[in-house]
């Protein structure tokens, strides 16, 4: 590695000191001849470097040859970024040459003074070369040029991902069958039943398993809490606190699992110890009957304690299936070398090479996918291909090959990964800005993303296992490798904020915060020594590490590029001095909460890309002169200051800055002095590459004077937020020329809107608390239906809530009520307007009579204070008819998963049981302050297999009807809000999948007679208090507001502690 480091450096110092730049340097500090000189040594070595990385593999003394030309390189590489930002300082300086050069010689750095260590500095660096020089003459090598890489660079090829599409994955059907046949069998006498799958690796056992629910890496280091942590983070999508203790995490574990059937992937273990295995295992038989675990393992000593079941034995791919997998990525865009003999004679004998095993081929396919000629593919198959041992199980000779076939500017990438743990997954846009940053690739190109080592997101643990071939520039320091002489050698470095004080290395060139989970603690110790010892430093990375202040001594950090200060909350203001580090590219601040300010001198960073503050919701303004921050690539949020009292930048700052990508949030739109000006100052319309754009009113005077129609935006905007608009109440004219918008959230007083229904791409809309907003459409009910497919076509979720005068979607004379005349079933037929798309509909606070129909919905349905007819004409509607909302012959709401009602006028007990009876695919019920409906009346055969059920807000009831008994796969039930109900159902004990059962606000319950009853089970009779409470196995949460059975119930000392205690999560 350190031989093609070492290549790239030396062209890129040719480059810089070839540039225009520092010829000027040279004049300005009599070097001239100095810089012409190191320009022709760096240029004799690096035309001995291929030459001399051939050799390196088998001659150690090249290599420590290479090692040490690689840290003169370097340095040489900081003197020349020095003397660039010594002559951009200079060049930022205001005045004329002379007031420059009077400003300088007075400045903390003299001119006369710099150029005289700058001199003798370069004189060191020759002297170095020089000897190096000399010592190559011994080595005899060969001068010769690199050939061209641009072809790899500009072949189109598909990006490779960590999971092979399913359809994808080649000579799998048997195994799969096999192993889906185990995941269901039914006989098996334990609750969870444990299934290994083995292999050597790289024969596909993660994608054969890759289908499966729960997922969690194991690898190397078996850590029952980081596992235990990693699934309840996979079930859960969230992480737990790291801080947590073991009893704590296997609380969770158990509310997630216990009582449930559960399907768990442990990947990767290479575990053999059987202690630890049953301490794993002893947290996981708490699912219910039916549960399995497959385990992914090179090793069968781990099939064999893991299970006492035969093992599934994954084997290499057939002859024929190796052959399709192979001809498909080295035949890639050239199908004609297909028909060509001599191609697939030599294929087949490279392919016999490969053992079947999946990720050898896919490997060495796709390094001869970039061969254009017969000839290549020989001489790679009697080269480099005849080198590899053939060790069965061995893949890293392989990795090593395709490794060996990067350009060098992506070996350099691909060794930086070894900053992240194995299995971690990065996320892709802040490694490239890494990359970049270094000056490993110029600008984000995606075939970055290519081959067996790089997916869209790394995580693949063959990325892990590769990087062990990429050298030792890029390490994770822990406290077993810290005070070792190699670490002295590392430029680039992940390390845990408490042990950045012991590193001895000062030639770092990337400090980034290791990547474990939560806050760390970080001191002002610890700022000092970056400062002192990392000079070098292009990126630094200090997230969630709790400071409050940033040292004025940061400047000294001249090379720096990259700075992550974010999720920082007690950071309040930037030092000045952060304006001083002129080489800086990316900034980010985000989630810093209590942030008040930005530098005021940010204009001076003027290689700044990426400025990132979301999140910091106590700025106050923008400083002035970020417009003239033409590179600016991401401006996460631009304040306008209010009034003018901080003496921020106004909107006319934004109208250069037409880089911007991403998402851009502009605040306080409600203070702007000379609105129309400013708006139309901001240009956003010239700002193509805008992905999302949020406009927040904020208060502010002269409402009906600013007018949105001054803030339009370029028509390739896919998100648009326009919040708590309070200016000009008419909508822009603009929005129909936005036809690539796929969401949409409107609130604000504007008195009707455009018509949303003709944008085709258009997925999410929102309309809240437009309180002035009358209606949606200027058409009646037949002229907005137009061609059927073209409204809403795409519309997937809508939510109208708080519009309190929104009576009707279209614009109408005459307003509809509930029980007028035009009935609901007098709207059917072809006519009837309905959203085609639709999947989930939110309806709060908004009296709407008469809108589109929503037959089609398979997602939630919540109607909250509203009104009841549109639902009656849905339910009535005839789905066989060809109307816009189905093309299929269903029930409508027939696929609704979730349904909500609450405070819905009219709604009465029999129209409630005729919409449940459609809804055959509910999944959740929730009923809340509906008046008019008769709980005990209700029925409930449609109900049986509910899994889930909220009642609440009914005062008049005394007790629970006998109908919930029936429900005998209830999950959760809650009950909230019935201050007359004094009893609970004996029927509740038949109830035994309950699993969390939520009563709150219910001050009438007679615990004594009646709330043991819950402790029941079908065999169980007479309870006695909570006796047999402890029978709810199943149980998983216990949550009520009753004084009396806290006190009863309190932890270790409650006369019924004992009775519960076993109950994951008993809440009070």
């Amino acid at each position: 590695m350190a031989e093609s480091i070492a290549f790239d450096i030396a062209a890129e110092l040719i480059i810089k000191l070839s540039s225009r730049a520092l010829s000027q340097v040279g004049l300005w500090w009599n070097l001239k001849h100095d810089l012409n000189d190191l320009k022709r040594t760096v240029r004799t070595i690096k035309a001995v470097l291929l030459d001399a990385e051939e050799k390196s593999v088998t001659d150690n003394l090249v290599k420590v040859w290479l090692e040490e030309l690689k840290d003169v390189l370097y340095d040489a590489d900081d003197l020349l970024d020095d003397f660039s930002t010594e002559a951009l300082r200079k060049d930022l300086l205001g005045g004329n040459k002379l007031t420059k050069e009077v400003r300088l010689f007075f400045s903390s750095s003299n001119q006369f003074a710099y150029g005289l260590r700058m001199g003798r500095e370069i004189k060191a660096i020759k002297a170095r070369l020089a000897s190096i020089q000399s010592e190559a003459s011994s080595f005899n090598f060969i001068p010769r040029d690199r050939p061209a890489e641009i072809f790899f660079m500009t072949k189109k090829r598909h990006q490779t991902h960590f999971f092979v599409p399913k359809d994808k994955i080649i000579g799998r059907v048997n195994d799969k069958v096999a192993l889906l046949k185990r995941v269901l069998q039914s006989e098996r006498k334990e609750n969870v039943y444990i299934i290994p799958i083995v292999g050597f690796g790289g024969l596909g056992k993660t994608a054969l398993a890759q289908f499966l629910m729960m997922w969690v890496c194991v690898s190397d280091v078996f850590d029952v809490k980081l596992i235990v942590a990693n699934i309840i983070k996979s079930a859960t999508r969230q992480a737990p606190n790291e801080n947590l203790e073991m009893d704590q995490l296997q609380k969770q574990l158990r509310e997630i699992i216990g009582g449930k059937k559960y399907l768990l992937v442990l990947d990767d273990i290479w575990n053999e110890e059987w202690e630890q295995w049953v301490s794993l295992k002893e947290l996981l038989v708490g699912g219910a009957k039916g549960s399995r675990i497959i385990v992914t393992t090179r090793s069968f000593k781990v099939a064999k304690i893991t299970s006492k079941c035969q093992p599934h034995v994954l084997k290499g791919l057939s002859d024929n299936d190796a052959w399709s997998l192979f001809k498909e990525i080295a035949f890639e865009q050239r199908y004609t070398d297909l028909t060509d003999s001599g191609f697939v004679e030599i294929g087949q004998q490279i392919l016999e090479k490969c053992g079947g095993v999946p990720l050898v081929i896919r490997t060495i396919a796709s390094i001869l996918s970039f061969k254009q000629t017969e000839m290549e593919w020989r001489s790679f198959k009697d080269n480099e291909l005849a080198r590899i041992p053939q060790n069965e199980g061995n893949i890293l000779p392989t990795l090593k090959l395709s490794y060996d076939h990067l350009p060098s500017h992506l070996k350099h990438c691909f060794a930086f990964c070894r900053l992240y743990p194995k299995d971690y997954d990065i996320h892709v846009q802040t490694l490239v800005q890494f990359w970049i940053v270094q000056g490993f690739v110029k600008q984000l190109n995606p075939n970055l993303v290519e081959r067996s080592f790089f997916q869209e997101v790394v995580g693949e643990r063959y990325v892990g296992e590769g990087v062990r071939l990429a050298g030792a520039e890029s390490s994770i320091v822990d406290p077993n490798n810290i005070t070792s002489e190699v670490s002295e050698k590392y430029r680039h470095i992940s390390i845990k904020a408490s042990l950045i004080p012991e590193f001895r290395g000062k030639k770092l060139r990337t400090l980034l915060r290791s990547s474990h989970m939560g806050y760390q603690n970080f001191h002002d110790e610890t700022w000092d020594f970056i400062i002192s010892n990392c000079r070098c430093l292009r990126v630094l990375e200090l997230r969630i590490l709790k400071f409050k202040m940033i040292p004025c001594s940061i400047h000294k950090l001249k090379h720096l590029r990259y700075l992550d200060l974010s999720s920082n909350p007690d950071i309040r203001i930037r030092p000045e001095s952060i304006c001083k580090i002129l080489n800086l590219q990316v900034l980010k601040l985000d989630v810093c909460t209590r942030l008040e300010e930005l530098p005021k001198k940010i204009e001076k960073l003027v290689n700044l890309t990426h400025l990132g503050c979301k999140f910091c919701g106590r700025l106050t303004h923008m400083p002035l002169g970020i417009g003239k921050l033409s590179y600016l690539e991401t401006l996460s949020m631009f304040v306008v200051d209010k009034n003018g009292s901080h003496g921020g930048a106004d909107l006319s700052e934004l109208r250069g800055l037409n880089n911007l990508k991403g998402d851009l949030r502009i605040r306080n739109l409600g203070f702007v002095e000379n609105a129309k000006e400013k708006f139309k100052a901001a240009n956003l319309k010239e700002k193509q590459h805008l992905r999302s754009l949020d406009l927040i009113w904020g208060d502010g005077t002269g409402d009906d004077k600013k007018s949105l129609e001054d803030l339009q935006p370029h028509p390739n905007l896919k998100e648009l937020r326009i919040v708590r608009w309070r200016g000009d109440a008419k909508f822009p004219s603009w929005l129909s020329l936005l036809t690539n918008l796929v969401n949409i959230r409107i609130s604000g007083n504007f008195k009707h809107l455009p018509f949303f229904a003709q944008l085709p791409r258009l997925q999410q809309l929102e309309i809240v608390n437009c309180t002035e907003l009358e209606y949606m459409d200027d058409n009646s009910p037949k002229g907005s239906q137009g061609e059927p497919e073209s409204f809403f076509r795409s519309l997937k979720h809508l939510k109208v809530e708080n519009c309190p005068n929104m009576k009707s979607w279209w614009r109408t004379t005459k307003p509809i009520d509930d029980d007028s005349n035009e009935d609901d079933t007098t709207v059917m037929g072809t006519s009837t307007v309905a959203f085609p798309s639709l999947s989930s509909l939110e309806i709060k606070d908004c009296p709407l009579t008469s809108m589109p129909l929503y037959p089609s919905l398979d997602g939630r349905l919540e109607l909250v204070n509203t009104s009841l007819r549109p639902l009656k004409q849905t339910m009535k509607m005839n789905m066989n008819a060809k109307t816009p909302s189905s093309s299929t012959s269903s029930l409508p709401l027939s696929k609704l998963k979730f349904f909500l009602v609450d405070n819905i006028e009219g709604l009465d007990t029999h129209t409630l049981d005729e919409c449940l009876q459609l809804l055959t695919g509910l999944e959740g019920l929730e009923i809340r302050d509906c008046k008019n409906v008769d709980l005990e009346g209700m029925q409930w055969e449609h109900l049986i297999n509910l899994p889930t059920l909220s009642l609440a807000t009914f005062p008049n009831l005394t007790s629970l009807p006998e109908w919930i008994q029936h429900l005998i796969n209830l999950q959760r039930l809650s009950l909230v809000d019935f201050p007359n109900l004094t009893s609970l159902p004996d029927e509740m004990h038949c109830l035994t999948n309950l699993q969390r059962l939520n009563i709150r606000e219910v001050p009438q319950l007679d615990i004594d007679a009646d709330w043991y009853k819950i402790a029941h089970i079908p065999s169980a009779s007479g309870v006695d208090s909570m006796d047999e409470m402890h029978c709810l196995t199943n149980l998983q949460e216990l949550m009520h507001r009753v004084p009396q059975l806290k006190e009863r119930c309190e932890e270790d000392i409650g006369a019924d502690w004992y009775k519960i205690a076993h109950k994951p999560n008993s809440t009070f």
